[in-house]
């Protein structure tokens, strides 16, 4: 697990102009400012954590195989948001979903399975997914 406290900071460059899919205009050869993403988007530095996804359980979701998964334990878990969860024994990621008072946690892929929560069940959320880094 990656934790905020380790980050590096790189002198990324921005450039403040938008960009076309087509060709370039020759007035943004040049750099206006750099840029932190530790700025943009992590909102909570001491409860920010980083996990790596190793299934297609969350496709639907536009989360898949080898995403990043930038998780903030500060925030409280509520219906349609995406959580990791401590479910048997490993970590899941998953919708929370309450339905009529009950929660589960469901997949973003007919493959795997949701899980209904019970209260005999040892199942911790350990924060809301913010932010999907998923490379091209």
């Amino acid at each position: 697990m990656y934790h905020q406290s380790q980050a590096l900071k790189f002198d990324i460059p921005l450039f403040l102009s938008y960009i076309q899919a087509g060709f370039p205009s020759p007035a943004d050869d040049y750099k206006e400012k750099s840029l932190d993403l530790n700025e943009h988007l992590i909102k909570h530095p001491a409860a920010t954590f980083f996990v790596k996804i190793k299934d297609d359980s969350m496709i639907k979701a536009g989360i898949f195989h080898g995403d990043l998964l930038m998780v903030d334990r500060s925030l409280k878990p509520c219906d349609k948001k995406v959580v990791i969860a401590l479910h048997e024994g490993g970590m899941l990621v998953r919708r929370f979903r309450k339905i009529k008072g009950k929660i589960y946690l469901m997949s973003e892929s007919p493959e795997y399975r949701h899980v209904e929560v019970s209260e005999d069940m040892n199942i911790e959320i350990l924060g809301v997914a913010t932010t999907v880094i998923h490379p091209v």
